[in-house]
């Protein structure tokens, strides 16, 4: 007589828990993102009170935004992007790496973390209105110029192109630079103190230490940082927004793709924002691949070979 099989089986609760977010995906998220795809084929805007369309056009919306001024704006957002991400990065591998290092006795380092993230807590759009006022001709900074006699007259910091992206720039570093420092210090800190240990055995220095066994060990999270750098530096809208009051100025030098799709979108141009949604969609798919694959490499072996390298390179 065989026996019954009494296994309980609570699969049926985790899908049951699982269920309220891809519900919530699929109405908020997957919807849209679908209708966002197919209203880039068609013509559908309003002038005035009338509302033209949705009338399929095809590929019309895509090959008029390479012809608008795009390119130029996507220039832009690489530039604001990189002035901002280069110092971050640096400063926040620096940082992470002082930090977690144990030969190294920091007092207080609790307190060094909080004030480097506490600028992260502030809204950007609060942050843009006290660069705003600070960097104004009229502003403080200004002020301390012209009382200390290093300028004769009010610079005009967003008068010009690179004075407007400098602050744009120092904005986004401030930001989010403390947040990348406790990714990467969480990173190092993961680490097995082994690792080290024995490479200081074999006479490793510090730079060695660094960039043949910290980077590549730390390389997921840099890869997670970058992507989301990109991600993050596409989608720029706020500071630059409220900083030049939505024009970009001087002379557009500072729109952003994002601000270009919010002037497609307040003109209710839904077919053309459509397609730069999806231009923004595709950019950035390619961009994470490529970096993915650039920082995650298939070679398993590789952290091994750079111990090896780190070590050849001391004994030299």
């Amino acid at each position: 007589m065989k026996k019954k099989n009494n296994h309980l089986s609570y699969a049926k609760w985790g899908y049951l828990f699982i269920l309220p977010f891809f519900a919530a995906f699929f109405i908020f998220s997957l919807i849209p993102l679908v209708d966002t795809v197919r209203y880039s084929f068609y013509e559908y805007y309003r002038s005035g009170i009338k509302e033209v369309g949705p009338t399929f056009i095809g590929l019309e919306n895509y090959a008029e935004l390479l012809r608008s001024d795009m390119i130029g704006y996507a220039g832009n957002t690489l530039i604001l992007w990189l002035i901002g991400f280069v110092p971050q990065i640096v400063i926040a591998l620096l940082l992470a790496n002082w930090f977690t290092d144990i030969r190294i006795k920091i007092r207080g380092m609790q307190v060094f973390k909080i004030i480097i993230y506490l600028p992260n807590l502030i809204m950007a759009s609060a942050f843009a209105m006290l660069f705003f006022a600070l960097f104004s001709t009229n502003g403080p900074i200004n002020s301390i110029l012209l009382s200390v006699g290093m300028v004769s007259e009010p610079i005009d910091f967003m008068g010009t192109a690179f004075g407007t992206r400098s602050l744009i720039g120092l904005m986004n570093f401030l930001m989010w630079f403390g947040n990348t420092t406790i990714m990467l210090m969480a990173a190092i800190m993961s680490i097995s103190p082994d690792i080290f240990e024995a490479c200081e055995l074999d006479g490793c220095g510090s730079v060695k230490r660094f960039f043949y066994i910290t980077l590549p060990l730390i390389r997921p999270i840099l890869a997670y940082t970058l992507i989301t750098s990109i991600i993050g530096g596409l989608q720029m809208f706020d500071v630059p927004q409220i900083l030049t009051n939505g024009q970009g100025n001087p002379n557009r030098t500072s729109m952003t793709l994002i601000m270009f799709l919010n002037s497609h979108l307040k003109s209710r141009n839904y077919g053309m924002a459509g397609a730069l949604s999806v231009y923004l969609f595709i950019v950035s798919g390619v961009l994470c691949f490529f970096v993915y694959r650039m920082t995650n490499g298939k070679d398993k072996t590789g952290t091994a070979r750079a111990a090896k390298k780190a070590k050849g390179g001391s004994k030299a």
